[in-house]
């Protein structure tokens, strides 16, 4: 098993920035993929980001070029720079790790979420 805390959520006004952390404890020998995800009301679930053992990142279209995933595996920690945020950004994030690939489908292991508020 793998257990992840999220933090770093928080109420900032558009165009503002927020850093999330994600930290990862158990089995974290497992990890290959880590990834942000994050769910709006009335909206489905969204890969936000993700990054793999090797480092290769992929983003939702939504956020390129303004969200950065960055992966410290000295602090088995993933984070989530988020940048010049949108009030279309508001939702909850959840960090989720797996073997695998994390992919829009989802992974196998998720933290408890934070919550982003992006008002106008």
């Amino acid at each position: 098993q793998v257990q992840l805390v999220e933090s770093g959520g928080g109420l900032v006004q558009a165009g503002e920035s927020l850093r999330l952390s994600c930290v990862a404890s158990g089995k974290i020998h497992i990890i290959n993929a880590m990834a942000w995800f994050r769910l709006a009301p009335g909206k489905k679930r969204e890969l936000v980001a993700a990054v793999t053992s090797l480092n290769n990142t992929k983003y939702a279209d939504s956020v390129k070029g303004r969200f950065t995933i960055l992966r410290d595996n000295t602090k088995n920690s993933v984070y989530l720079l988020m940048n010049n945020l949108k009030p279309e950004d508001t939702g909850t994030y959840y960090c989720a790790v797996d073997e695998g690939a994390c992919d829009p489908d989802g992974a196998e292991y998720w933290g408890q979420g934070t919550q982003v508020t992006v008002s106008l």
